[in-house]
């Protein structure tokens, strides 16, 4: 190749990168393509130019794709128009010499409707020789005329690539965007004549009104526009497409929902209910009370959407009648029977037991014919795909060790956001559904009175269930809170957190669409977008470690004793533990179905470090309870704040000092504790500590309106997990390092087959039974438990409880509060004293009680305190 071609070529490169980051727009780079390139190199070479681009951004190379095809044949288009021009010049001169052996036709002025016939017998001389005979005055005007026409359709043929390319970056929801047509395949231009003269039909030409006729054209695209992304088809049409909706479920950056469209066939979106898939081994409460709750009502918001495009959602019950085994294949294969569907498309799902399911679907409905295809969504990264290679095993289980890996390992790229597209072809008959109640996701219990208990009315209440929702929420928190998210994200008396969790959980909103966003916003916070890097790692652990939800993956936490205290337990689980953070967040989180991260290791560590309770208690409530229920996120946290996860939290949150720094007003504790709304600031945390004048005030009393502690001595309770460690670890002393203190973990043979370069399980390399046991981050408090076994929470040096913020006047308002209340209670009863002994004088001496002053108070004019009342008995007898 010459050395300009070269040139010309890494320009073009070059110019495309610039296009793929969003700063050059790709209709410039296609004109930029036929300057350097010239009209034939581009036409032959600019396919394979934008090929990359169909796996790393396929919204772009359909606009590409979609700019080249338009362009090329717009440009057949005008060469046609000027060789029928040139074609009914010569017919008009063949029929003004021979007028009795053709009749005239409409555009050239006669009226005759015949058929032309054997135009192509004309010889070239003998055409010469006609047009010589024509007065060149008529031909001048003849040739004009036909020109003139095929001008203007030029001109709006360049007003709709105009106006199409546009609409493409608006949306893909044109079909010229989204249907690619095959470059190998032959180009055919319906009702045209060509320049060799074929046979022509009567109408086929018309060029006495060229609008008319240009207008027809447009009408024709329009058609076929509808045709691709339009409304119902012919009985010729192609068959129908699955679209398998699961957790996608959204318009905005759907890549198989795209890709459906990419086919030019009507597409059938489908839901279908399994729960028993759903759930998968073990105890996973994959699909709890709040979460089907949910579901319920994004289906039905999404259904909704799709509606509005011209499509609908079919549900399906896998366990209804006619489904023997209750599985998704056997309710698809009935499904492709009934449509006569060739191909079905989705979204990956990451959980183990959920791509299981996916793959032994795929393999059975492919055997039988049906094309399927999956698409990556769910996470910014496929969990299967992170490789330990070139980072090591060292530090496995943060999100730092995870985010090298992907560094090292980039894999695919992430690409940009897809745009919603803005119709659905429909095919011509729908598949038989059932209504989105029958599937029971939000199916209330009912008294014996027959009444139902709503206990979803808050959450309700609480939440936007739609994706336009999602959109408005992330938008909102870019506006505002993500100002504060760095500092003030634990705050849980103020909005500082996106409240995005439940939608991107059930696909609302793609991971990717918020990572674009948030890096378009003012403020890029690096701790919120870490926030995507750990979910990521959460389904990377899932997909390594399938049995995470319910079995510790170290294995002497395993024989830990926990406590079996029931009572302790239902306290925690409905608000009435009597430290007033802790039931504020679960309160919270039963009325709505939600609460920040912060607060949920507040509760997470009152479980498991201070009633000492399984890990495994807490993951099913929230998985219960939580509107964003996610298995592999809960189980991951679950695992490492209940000390047998990969990664063992540093950090325990005290339930008093944590409340001084998430909410150092109280203002969270009185919206969800309301009945110790009266205390003040410095005691609403640890009402225990509140003189008893000043409970009366407020109207609290211990186990009657606000429930007393169900443990009093924290460091006691703390003290006693940490021997419990201590012993299980002294137990397993083949699971510890001897070296760094340090934990081992059994790997997963994935990891160990990386770690040893292998590209498969090699049983002559790991003899069977035999197992890699790796360190992993330990706890610096449990290091030290090796040298001191005995060591008590106090005594220890890596003492893990967070202390929050605690300021000494703060201190000093309590400590003025209770002395007061001390002087005032002393006074009162010397006021009692002397009532008495001027009551038993005067009744010796005969004479009538005196008037009495109880129950008369009178407000000090110092007092700083809104409660500080001193009775009126006792200024009296000061006075």
């Amino acid at each position: 190749m010459p050395h300009s071609a070269a040139g010309d070529q890494a320009a073009v490169r070059q110019m495309l990168r610039e296009v793929l980051v969003g700063r050059e727009d790709p209709e410039v780079f296609f004109a930029m393509c036929v300057s350097v390139l010239g009209h034939q190199e581009t036409r032959s070479q600019f396919l394979s130019i934008i090929k990359p681009l169909s796996t790393a951004n396929i919204r772009l190379h359909s606009v590409l794709s979609s700019i080249y095809q338009e362009y090329f044949s717009k440009m057949e288009d005008d060469e046609l128009e000027l060789a029928l021009a040139l074609s009914l010049l010569e017919m008009k001169d063949q029929q003004i010499s021979t007028p009795n052996q053709l009749s005239l036709h409409p555009a050239v002025g006669g009226n005759a409707s015949s058929v032309l016939r054997n135009s192509s017998a004309k010889s070239q001389g003998n055409s010469c020789t006609q047009q010589e005979d024509v007065p060149g005055r008529e031909k001048s005007a003849f040739v004009a005329q036909s020109m003139s026409g095929c001008k203007e359709n030029f001109r709006e043929n360049q007003t709709y690539k105009s106006t199409h390319v546009e609409g493409v970056n608006k949306s893909l929801g044109t079909s010229q965007a989204l249907y690619v047509p095959d470059p190998s395949a032959s180009f055919s231009i319906p009702n045209t004549a060509s320049i060799s003269g074929q046979v022509m039909k009567e109408g086929d030409l018309n060029l006495s009104k060229k609008p008319r006729r240009s207008k027809n054209r447009r009408q024709r695209r329009k058609a076929a526009a509808q045709q691709i992304v339009g409304l119902a088809r012919s009985p010729s049409a192609p068959p129908p497409v699955l679209l398998w909706f699961r957790r996608d479920l959204r318009l905005c950056d759907n890549p198989a929902l795209i890709r459906c469209l990419e086919l030019g066939a009507p597409v059938i979106p489908v839901f279908i209910w399994s729960p028993e898939e759903e759930e998968g081994p073990g105890v996973t409460v994959a699909m709890g009370g709040a979460c089907k709750y949910w579901l319920h009502q994004a289906l039905s918001c999404f259904c909704a959407s799709l509606e509005r495009i011209g499509s609908r959602l079919i549900f399906l019950n896998a366990s209804g009648d006619g489904n023997k085994d209750g599985s998704s294949l056997h309710t698809l294969k009935t499904l492709v029977k009934e449509t006569g569907a060739q191909t079905v498309m989705a979204n990956a799902l990451y959980e183990p037991w959920l791509k299981e399911r996916d793959d032994v679907v795929f393999s059975a409905l492919h055997k039988e014919g049906v094309e399927c295809k999956m698409f990556h969504s769910y996470c910014l990264r496929d969990p299967f795909s992170v490789s330990t290679e070139g980072v090591g095993l060292r530090g496995i289980g943060s999100v730092s060790h995870f985010m090298n890996c992907c560094r090292q390992n980039p894999g695919a790229s992430i690409g940009v956001p897809l745009d919603p597209p803005e119709s659905l072809p429909s095919p011509t008959r729908w598949p038989q559904g059932v209504p989105l109640d029958m599937l029971g996701l939000a199916r209330m219990p009912r008294r014996k009175d027959g009444t139902i208990i709503d206990w979803a009315a808050n959450i309700r209440k609480s939440w936007d269930f739609s994706e336009d929702g999602a959109h408005a929420q992330l938008e909102a928190f870019l506006h505002d809170g993500v100002y504060r998210y760095e500092k003030e994200s634990g705050r849980a008396d103020a909005p500082n957190t996106s409240c995005l969790s439940p939608y991107l959980h059930f696909g609302q909103l793609s991971p990717r669409w918020l990572l674009w966003d948030a890096k378009g916003a003012k403020c890029r916070p690096p701790k919120f977008q870490r926030k995507l890097a750990w979910r990521d790692l959460a389904y990377w652990q899932l997909t390594l470690f399938p049995d995470l939800p319910w079995e510790s993956l170290r294995p002497p936490y395993k024989a830990l004793r926990w406590s079996t205290d029931c009572h302790h337990l239902k306290a925690w689980q409905k608000g009435k533990t009597g430290y007033p953070l802790v039931d504020a967040a679960m309160r919270q989180l039963w009325l709505t179905g939600w609460m920040n991260n912060y607060m949920r290791h507040v509760v997470a560590s009152f479980l498991i470090a201070y009633l000492h309770l399984p890990w495994q208690e807490g993951y099913r409530w929230f998985q219960d309870t939580l509107v964003d229920a996610d298995v592999a996120i809960d189980a991951m946290m679950w695992q490492n704040g209940g000390m047998c996860g990969l990664d063992h939290w540093n950090f325990v949150m005290h339930p008093v000092d944590a409340a001084m720094t998430c909410d150092p007003y109280g203002s969270y504790v009185r919206k969800w504790c309301p009945e110790l709304a009266d205390l003040p600031d410095e005691l609403i945390h640890k009402p225990w500590k509140c003189p008893a004048s000043m409970l009366r005030r407020a109207g609290v009393v211990f186990g009657q309106t606000y429930p007393e502690r169900i443990v009093t001595n924290l460091e006691e309770q703390r003290s006693k997990s940490l021997q419990d460690v201590a012993l299980v670890r002294k137990q397993f002393q083949q699971y510890v390092d001897k070296c760094s203190g340090c934990d081992l973990v059994p790997l997963p043979k994935r990891l160990v087959s990386e770690a040893l370069g292998l590209s498969h399980w090699d049983g002559a390399v790991v003899t069977e039974g035999k197992q890699f046991l790796l360190p992993v981050i330990t706890r610096m408090e449990f290091k030290h438990q090796l040298e001191d076994p005995d060591a008590d929470a106090a005594s220890n040096p890596y003492n893990a409880v967070l202390k929050g913020y605690v300021s000494r006047k703060r201190d000093e308002t309590i400590a003025f509060l209770n002395e007061t209340d001390f002087t005032a209670s002393v006074m009162y009863e010397g006021a009692q004293r002397q009532e008495r002994l001027e009551r038993d004088y005067r009744r010796m001496e005969g004479l009538p009680p005196a008037p009495s002053n109880r129950g008369r108070a009178r407000r000090t004019p110092t007092a700083k305190d809104k409660f500080s009342v001193i009775p009126g008995g006792a200024i009296a007898s000061r006075n």
